[in-house]
């Protein structure tokens, strides 16, 4: 029996199942796809999450994208208000509410307000055209320039890596799980794991459907899941209740948010000795015990932040002291200059190249490899049977179904039966409702192919016109942001290379659950210095902007599609996914701008509080790439890691999917724990400690502990406004 949702809630109860003759039968979800309400609340929710990433952006350039937390929150400001509500809050009402707090909340990564502008604004140097202080009109012009082509480009990737190969992409699986048991989906299983075959398809954890919950005992004949594939397990309905989840939310973000409030009257809890006042004040071995970081640590997990503890010791504990004693790097440690703190950051700049540019390699040569043959093998026949007509196919008017094709080796998921057999299935002629909603009607419309109706796509017209617009706006913002000092033509190129370093940052995220956008930008640094001549007056200031337009087409491209994973298998409309991403982008956009300014206004930067290390990792790479002279010494270390992380980088790619796999040291997480101070390497080590002892040790689920975590870590984010408000207010110390 589904739990109690309240009284206007009602209207949302699923049909009846369906007989074993016309079991599978699948339905549309009913449900308004786009709300104005819905949009407001991810908004409120989106905000939370820009206050959050641009605190913890700053300080260690850690960003995260919340989508669970998100469609937790949004749920929860709608059960509150459910008595009040004029129509049902629906799961795909739900999946709109994540989605723009998604679109907003990247936007202190996507726009390049925690590295790219801060090594802009307060990292270079006079003879590099800098430092060059944006004033507030011009920041909001560049992060517009930046925040849609990305959204619009994602759309087309769409079909390929949703539909036709069924990508993981299991950050947007595990939400669309999360709101499909937050409104009753799979409450009347006890225990079980999803059914891999029918866990991809369009709608096919929307309610209306059949259950795709079975029993682990259960073995279903000609279905065998890849064991590479890590679906969720699904627990007892009792620990999915919304409300408990809610609660330990609430909890755990008031507990981190005193912790904030206390640090800031208290500001030497920041950082314990541990390891006693030489360590500490020598070589910066200290503790920050924010639960935010703990928090991190849990949602990284215990491989990469073991990782990062690895690059900790090495760099921190060994080369950090080599480079002092041997007089490399003569200066205080915490000197980015001429201290043991940049030296090491040449090390770990060459760690992320090499990792980026054999794991990328790997990603683009394999499906080459792979689908080359067999594609050119159809391309010779098609020439040899119709001439050079054979190459361009009849068009069709309007956005056609993904159907399963002679050239398609994934096996059709669709039912037997026959779509023109379907009951009350309008034709899409007929069907000219407002595109964004789907009204409640007196039966549920039947709808039983691979991909959404074709009212609900994203038309091909809108995305035709919208690429097009988008790169203009970015072209002009860059250029009227920064005038001559960024040649046109190079601005042009960045966005043609972000749309295809998009495509390899989409396929990581939906194979391993990670966006490489670190790597992909210092990938596009690493072209610039080819094209663009050292001799440039700008030539880093064009490699910093480079680097900036493809980490921001590439994060927004990921993210728009992990959301679109989750609401194709929820049944949301990717039209009015669409649209909502684009509104929170905007909104995130400038407001992103204005709490930037905010925080760097208040607070000293690069300071103690926000070291900005992304930012000088950016500075750094760009001086590298384009020629500049490398510390003493610091280039045979240099070269030196990065073949040894790239050797890594090939065994890692090869191991996927294999026990050993988290052995192997990852070469970004490595280079994260160098270039940060070991104070927040080792609060996330401490989280990552716990995340193993709950889900190894206590055989427990991940639900409870990704919202302990997410709670830590949107209590500290949200609380610092205050400390912010305190420190403008010059409220003192204690």
């Amino acid at each position: 029996m589904a739990p109690d949702r309240g009284s206007s809630y009602e209207q949302l109860a699923p049909p009846p199942y369906q007989s074993e003759a016309s079991e599978d039968v699948k339905y549309l979800p009913e449900g308004r796809q786009f709300t104005f309400r819905g949009v407001a609340a991810g908004l409120f929710v989106g905000l939370i999450l820009v206050c959050s990433n641009m605190y913890f952006g700053l300080q260690t350039g850690w960003v995260s994208m919340m989508t669970m937390p998100a469609s937790l929150l949004g749920f929860g400001i709608f059960k509150v208000l459910s008595r009040h509500l004029a129509f049902p809050f629906s799961p795909v009402e739900n999946v709109l509410v994540q989605s723009v707090a998604g679109g907003m909340g990247i936007m202190p990564l996507g726009c390049g307000f925690v590295g790219v502008l801060p090594a802009m604004e307060y990292l270079l140097k006079r003879e590099e055209q800098g430092p060059i202080h944006l004033p507030m009109w011009k920041l909001i012009i560049w992060s517009l320039g930046l925040c849609y082509f990305g959204v619009v480009f994602a759309v087309p990737l769409r079909r390929q890596v949703i539909i036709r190969e069924q990508l993981k992409f299991p950050s947007g699986f595990s939400t669309a799980v999360l709101i499909g048991v937050l409104h009753g989906k799979g409450d009347t299983q006890n225990s079980g794991t999803l059914n891999p075959s029918k866990a991809a398809t369009f709608g096919s954890l929307a309610l209306e459907n059949r259950p795709l919950v079975q029993d682990e005992d259960t073995n279903v004949e000609g279905v065998m899941a890849d064991p590479d594939v890590d679906l969720p397990h699904v627990e007892p309905a009792k620990a999915f209740s919304w409300s408990s989840n809610i609660r330990l939310l609430l909890i755990s973000f008031g507990i981190s948010g005193v912790y904030t409030l206390c640090t800031y009257f208290f500001p030497v809890i920041r950082n314990l000795p541990i390891f006693g006042t030489v360590a500490a004040d020598t070589w910066l071995w200290t503790l920050n015990p924010s639960l935010a970081y703990v928090g991190q640590g849990i949602i990284m997990g215990p491989s990469t932040t073991i990782h990062m503890l690895l690059g900790a010791v090495v760099g921190w504990g060994i080369l950090s002291p080599i480079s002092k004693y041997r007089g490399w790097a003569p200066g205080p440690t915490d000197d980015w200059e001429i201290g043991s703190k940049g030296w090491i950051v040449w090390t770990s700049l060459a760690i992320m190249l090499a990792d980026a540019i054999v794991s990328l390699g790997f990603m683009t040569l394999t499906p080459l490899i792979k689908h080359g043959p067999s594609f050119f093998a159809t391309f010779k026949r098609q020439v040899q049977q119709d001439g050079l007509k054979g190459l361009f196919p009849r068009r069709f008017d309007g956005y056609m179904p993904v159907r399963a094709s002679e050239d398609d080796s994934r096996p059709s998921t669709r039912g037997s039966q026959d779509v023109g057999d379907l009951p009350n299935l309008p034709s899409p002629s007929a069907e000219r409702r407002n595109p964004f909603e789907s009204q409640p009607v007196s039966s549920p419309r039947v709808w039983d192919q691979d991909d959404a109706p074709p009212e609900q796509l994203v038309g091909n017209k809108t995305v035709s016109i919208g690429l097009v617009v988008s790169v203009l706006i970015c072209v002009a913002c860059i250029h009227i942001t920064f005038g001559n000092l960024v040649p046109l033509y190079a601005t042009i190129i960045a966005v043609l290379m972000a749309m295809l370093l998009s495509i390899m940052g989409v396929r990581a995220l939906g194979e391993t659950d990670l966006n490489p956008v670190s790597g992909i930008s210092k990938l596009a640094q690493l072209f610039f210095a080819l094209i663009i001549p050292q001799t440039h007056k700008s030539s880093v200031l064009i490699n910093l902007v480079a680097g900036a337009v493809s980490e921001a087409g590439a994060l927004q491209a990921g993210d728009l599609m992990q959301d679109l994973k989750t609401g194709h298998l929820l049944g949301a409309a990717p039209k009015a996914q669409f649209w909502g991403q684009m509104i929170g982008a905007t909104v995130g956009a400038v407001t992103s701008a204005l709490i930037y300014r905010l925080y760097t206004t208040v607070y000293e930067v690069p300071g103690e509080l926000f070291q900005v290390p992304t930012a000088v990792v950016w500075i750094f790479t760009a001086r590298l790439v384009t020629g500049k002279g490398l510390p003493y010494m610091a280039r045979e270390f240099a070269i030196g890691a990065a073949i040894i992380f790239g050797v890594f980088a090939a065994l890692r790619t090869k191991a996927i999917g294999k026990n050993w796999h988290a052995y192997i040291p990852g070469g970004i997480a490595v280079a994260v724990g160098m270039y940060n101070v070991p104070s927040f390497t080792l609060a996330r080590t401490i989280g990552g400690l716990v995340n193993w002892y709950w889900r190894v040790h206590l055989k427990k689920g991940d639900t409870p502990l990704i919202v302990l975590a997410s709670g830590f870590i949107l209590g500290e984010g949200f609380l610092s406004i205050v400390n912010l408000l305190m420190q403008s207010a010059h409220v003192p110390h204690l």
